[in-house]
């Protein structure tokens, strides 16, 4: 069962007529178009924003689910790239796209530009779980911090783009990308036997540096998931389908008792009427054979008496 978290998910118009809005912070170089997005980089070198949630996540299972997009002019040259964040600490802007580095907690990061040469493709989705005191391994696209990673063509496409993060506390950390076709989520990496600081903050920062791009966040949308036995299948009314089903049954043979009991007592008050019936006709008939009188010999010496 999930339940949608209103203090860290945040749609258009995104404000209020103050022109803030109640659980979310943003700043930097991001402004707001309340039609369309959050903007946290305009396509220009040196830029940097972030949006940060104001209250901690308590949740301990959750699913976090950002739409974003990532634009620009250029077809061969881009960056930086933006980065998804669940970690103690919140709106502090540093290098690592758009936020501090030695960051204790998860960052997940959407990188566009390749900062040494690889066998694989950007832009890349690469996570990271900093414990406070590991930088970043900027020179190398973190790949001596890499927990998982996978390479998506998220930037300038023509379908919706979201990341998709799922957290069992203790036990996995799955992440999805959209970015193909609708409705198709492709399976980014998923990692076992993982424990998330407890009660992060989220946050989404993006950087530019000499090349650049738009990087937008359209959505954040957080579920709280709340777990059950797989045995205990319970009904809308909140009790357990087999006590429900315990107590149908009973019912349902005490109605079943009553209807058998009310059925016999009808079949004995049949056969007793059909019995007399049936005896009532046969001495009738013997009188006819005797007395040939429809009252029989009785009948006939009575009236006779009067």
């Amino acid at each position: 069962k999930t339940i949608q978290l209103r203090t860290h998910s945040i749609f258009p118009p995104y404000i209020d007529q103050d022109l803030q809005n109640r659980w979310w912070d943003f700043g930097a170089d991001a402004y707001i178009n309340t039609n369309k997005h959050i903007r946290l980089s305009r396509a220009r070198p040196s830029q940097m924003g972030w949006l940060w949630s104001r209250m901690p996540l308590t949740a301990s299972n959750f699913i976090i689910e950002v739409e974003f997009k990532v634009t620009g002019e250029s077809s061969h040259l881009y960056g930086d790239g933006m980065a998804i964040w669940l970690t103690k600490d919140r709106a502090e802007p540093g290098p690592v796209f758009g936020s501090k580095d030695n960051f204790e907690g998860l960052g997940i990061f959407l990188d566009t530009y390749a900062n040494a040469r690889h066998p694989y493709g950007f832009p890349r989705v690469i996570a990271m779980l900093g414990d406070g005191q590991t930088p970043y391994d900027q020179a190398h696209d973190g790949e001596a911090n890499s927990l998982g990673s996978c390479s998506a063509n998220f930037r300038r496409t023509n379908v919706i783009t979201k990341l998709k993060i799922t957290y069992l506390k203790d036990t996995y950390l799955d992440v999805k990308v959209h970015y193909r076709s609708w409705d198709d989520w492709s399976d980014c990496f998923r990692i076992t036997g993982i424990s998330l600081p407890p009660a992060p903050y989220i946050g989404i920062s993006a950087m530019t540096g000499e090349v650049f791009d738009s990087h937008d966040v359209i959505s954040v949308t957080t579920w709280s998931a709340i777990l059950s036995a797989s045995d205990a299948q319970r009904n809308r009314f909140g009790g357990s389908g087999k006590g429900t089903f315990a107590r149908r049954s009973g019912a349902e043979s005490q109605g079943g008792s009553w209807l058998g009991f009310i059925f016999k007592l009808l079949l004995f008050v049949a056969i007793c009427v059909g019995a007399t019936y049936g005896y009532k006709t046969y001495a009738l008939n013997k009188r006819r054979s005797y007395g040939g009188s429809a009252f029989g010999g009785l009948g006939y010496e009575s009236r006779r008496r009067f």
